[in-house]
């Protein structure tokens, strides 16, 4: 099998192939990390939600639209697939870990170098063995056909870590709407936050907070697990229930109004 980062665009099938907008969004992710090691605590912000952002959808996309048919059509797909679901369980973990860390601290270059060690591991896990054998399998319309449905999930999809909701259908399918409109709330507010807010610092904080808190209550909602394969699994906390429904309608619609009130 050819490694996918040795293939040519047409070789993969054209541009709308899943296999060469998985490529492409590979490159990116790498031109990001190599700007890290650049960069200061104060400023690398800004790059790493550029990376959350491309990280996560693609991700999520990956596990609601290409595991699913590689478990289907290959005798190890179950295997194959799991491995870089752990993967991507790790790293939703860490980069959670992360988030509570202070800048310029030991710990959090630690946790942030193990993150970028683990995403340069996925792509070559994902170019060298997953989407070869999903090449292999496929016909260049069906790659074309895949790649759309994983371009539409991907532009809708969750843009920050949540190590709680399922890896798999039908729990993370369930979590995408509510995770992907709080997500994407909370990196316009820290995009804000970023540029300098001035005096409107202190209650953008407040709400990008918020809308933290509203996405971890609701990852720990009824369903959210379901399809979980027991490896990734991990625990509820005693918090977990339908009030945090309450949360996500208060953050969403402060979201709304705040950031309104900016635009201005």
């Amino acid at each position: 099998m050819r490694s996918v980062a040795e293939q040519s665009v047409a070789e993969l099938g054209g541009p709308a192939s899943v296999l060469s907008r998985q490529k492409r969004d590979h490159v990116e992710l790498d031109r990001l990390l190599n700007r890290l090691p650049e960069l200061g605590p104060d400023a690398e912000g800004a790059v790493l939600l550029q990376i959350y952002r491309l990280v996560f959808p693609h991700a999520f996309a990956e596990e609601a639209v290409l595991w699913p048919v590689m478990r289907r059509i290959l005798p190890d797909g179950h295997q194959l697939t799991l491995q870089v679901e752990l993967e991507h369980q790790e790293i939703n973990a860490l980069v959670t870990r992360l988030e509570s860390l202070h800048a310029g601290s030991l710990e959090r270059q630690q946790v942030l170098d193990r993150v970028v060690a683990l995403l340069r591991t996925d792509v070559r896990d994902e170019e060298d063995e997953l989407l070869p054998r999903l090449q292999m399998r496929l016909t260049r319309k069906q790659l074309w056909l895949l790649g759309i449905a994983w371009e539409a999930v991907r532009r809708v999809a969750p843009t920050r870590p949540h190590p709680i909701v399922a890896r798999r259908p039908p729990g993370n399918v369930l979590a995408a709407l509510p995770l992907s409109i709080l997500d994407r709330g909370r990196d316009r507010t820290d995009a804000f936050l970023q540029r300098g807010a001035g005096a409107a610092g202190p209650p953008l904080q407040a709400l990008s907070s918020a809308l933290r808190r509203a996405s971890h209550a609701v990852e720990e909602l009824p369903g959210m697990k379901r399809g979980e394969d027991p490896a990734t699994r991990v625990g509820r906390s005693s918090r977990a229930g339908w009030g945090a429904a309450a949360i996500l309608t208060i953050a969403v619609g402060s979201a709304a109004v705040v950031l309104a009130r900016r635009r201005r």
